[in-house]
């Protein structure tokens, strides 16, 4: 039949869905304008078809929630690439500028992180506790205030795509320099390993969410700038629909790096080791989701190399 060999050129949901809705619209212009048409009659079959074909492969909940986390994410990061590769580069270029800052003058950690801030870490460093401020609160508020912070940061990034992807582009520029002239700040103090170590034993995925989540917003925001063949309001629509989950992938990060800061990243005087095998597994799997899958699972709808 005609709607099952058109069914089988959509290899998702998304697709099938978005076929449907074209022929319905199709349908509706027939029926006001030319209701006894052969062609009426085909687009009506056409539609009744795709829809009970649609229902009929209607999944699980189960199985939808395992489909949307290990393909339908992972085919939104391929499409979004490009995005996700700028805002890698802003985000590394900033985190330049602001070791660079650092380095021309001192006084720069004030400016980007406050006085207070840089006060209260060189009293810690005096007493022989430079990583002491992860280990302030109790661990369960710490770990919920820096979630939801985090949450909502990524979120501010994202949204900023809304008014072009340059709003995008300018907080992730404000977050690389904070992190270059923090990073910095310890270096110049020659505590360089035990920094890194407290900092990328959370930071790892907490930074890389927030430079997916800058992708995200990246990707929405060229929706609107450079809208192809498509209208500008449909375009933006397409690009922040697929932002929107590179977006959701994130939150997972944002709770698991939460949790691992308001957890164990106050006992700085854990094993280097085994904060360095946290590091290492954070990132595999930073690369394997972000990177490999995508590439696999575009490889698998027949797009080729």
């Amino acid at each position: 039949m005609e709607f099952q060999a058109m069914s089988d050129n959509y290899s998702t949901p998304d697709q099938m869905v978005e076929a449907y809705n074209e022929v319905t619209s199709d349908l509706a212009f027939a029926q006001t304008h030319y209701p006894n048409s052969p062609i009426t009659n085909y687009l009506n079959d056409l539609a009744l078809g795709l829809h009970h074909n649609l229902y009929r492969n209607k999944r699980t909940s189960w199985s939808s929630f395992v489909r949307f986390w290990t393909h339908d994410i992972p085919l939104c990061v391929y499409q979004s690439r490009k995005a996700l590769l700028l805002s890698l580069l802003i985000f590394v270029t900033t985190i330049i500028v602001g070791i660079v800052s650092t380095y021309g003058d001192p006084e720069f950690p004030r400016l980007i992180l406050g006085d207070a801030y840089i006060d209260m870490t060189l009293e810690n460093i005096d007493n022989g506790e430079p990583m002491a401020v992860y280990g302030g609160d109790s661990q369960l508020l710490s770990f919920l205030g820096i979630t939801v912070n985090n949450v909502m940061v990524s979120f501010m990034i994202f949204v900023m795509g809304i008014f072009t992807s340059i709003g995008t582009g300018y907080y992730l520029m404000n977050n690389g320099v904070m992190v270059g002239a923090f990073v910095t700040f310890f270096i110049q103090r020659g505590l360089f390993v035990d920094s890194i170590l407290a900092i990328m034993l959370h930071g790892t995925l907490e930074l890389s969410a927030i430079v997916i989540a800058g992708g995200a917003g990246i990707t929405m925001g060229n929706g609107w700038l450079f809208p192809g063949t498509y209208s500008r309001m449909r375009s933006f629509l397409i690009a922040a629909r697929r932002g929107v989950k590179v977006l959701i992938s994130t939150v997972p990060l944002f709770i698991v790096a939460g949790f691992i800061e308001g957890f164990f990243t106050r006992y700085t005087h854990a094993g280097d080791l085994l904060r360095l095998f946290v590091i290492l597994i954070s990132l595999v799997f930073i690369i394997f989701y972000y990177v490999l899958l995508p590439i696999k699972r575009h490889r698998e709808e027949g797009h080729g190399a």
